[in-house]
């Protein structure tokens, strides 16, 4: 039973750094894995910024919005990824944990996005050669 790995991208407020994880994996990945993104204490809206320099790699998050983190949501998940908040997850056995540690994007200006969205962009490319080793 061949299944697509599931990743969860968690921030607190699941507006800028998870969100775009998620699309990048989500875009990279092209249906060969399952991608969700969840925030501890998720924002109202996703940051507009985030929205701006994702629609400048041509992914659209404007009909996007912050996710409550469940611990249904961890224990789906293969894979977790926390986004250098601090952000405190369920654990359960058998689940991979990571943190990547980046700037939050919040008050930032789209110049200084750009970076932050790169990087991430490379981390997620990674990850999904090791989750797809051979099909990436």
């Amino acid at each position: 039973m061949s299944q697509a790995p599931e990743v969860l991208f968690v921030c607190v407020h699941n507006a800028g750094r998870s969100q775009m994880a998620a699309a990048l994996l989500d875009h990279h990945a092209a249906g060969r894995v399952r991608v969700r993104s969840a925030g501890s204490a998720p924002a109202g809206t996703v940051n507009p910024a985030v929205v701006e320099v994702m629609a400048e790699l041509g992914l659209d998050l404007s009909k996007e919005f912050p996710k409550p983190l469940t611990g249904e949501a961890v224990q789906a998940a293969d894979v977790v990824i926390t986004m250098g908040c601090g952000d405190a997850c369920p654990v359960f056995p058998g689940k991979r944990y990571l943190d990547w540690r980046l700037p939050d994007p919040a008050g930032r200006p789209v110049e200084q996005i750009r970076p932050i969205r790169d990087e991430i962009d490379a981390r997620v490319r990674v990850l999904l050669a090791e989750l797809l080793p051979g099909d990436a």
